[in-house]
């Protein structure tokens, strides 16, 4: 019963994780007050327009000032050492159901989340104790 049951909850975690929109990933920046919005229709199709305008070496230069302000962002939310009530919630989840706590920290399906998810499937323990040290060792 209990191998059906982690394999019922196994197929419902793989399966809500594809994503079958047809405009593939789609990243949308949220406002400044924390919650999301729709982007303005005017505003993308202007952004649309200028990006089409663009010579190839335009592009180019745009889309490496784009990752280099990712990494940027990524490093600031690697300096933030304060423990927020979110890492306190994923501690919990990761208690709980340790490939969603996983995917939840990462923002995406990567090979942790896969790792994570096997050694649930095979020994709870491991699943838990493997997303805790993802969840507080960044």
């Amino acid at each position: 019963m209990r191998k059906k049951l982690v394999l019922f909850i196994a197929v419902l975690i793989i399966g809500n994780s594809f994503n079958y929109s047809s405009a593939g990933n789609v990243i949308v920046p949220s406002s400044s007050t924390g919650r999301n919005s729709d982007p303005n229709p005017v505003k993308v199709k202007a952004a649309i327009a200028e990006l089409k305008s663009l010579s190839k070496k335009e592009k180019k230069e745009r889309v490496k000032e784009i990752k280099t302000e990712m990494k940027a962002l990524k490093a600031a939310k690697k300096a933030g050492d304060d423990p927020s009530t979110n890492t306190l919630l994923l501690v919990i989840l990761a208690i709980l159901l340790p490939p969603l706590a996983v995917y939840l920290h990462e923002g995406e399906i990567n090979n942790r989340f896969w790792i994570s998810l096997l050694l649930t499937i095979l020994f709870w323990l491991p699943g838990v104790i493997y997303a805790l040290i993802i969840i507080l060792g960044d």
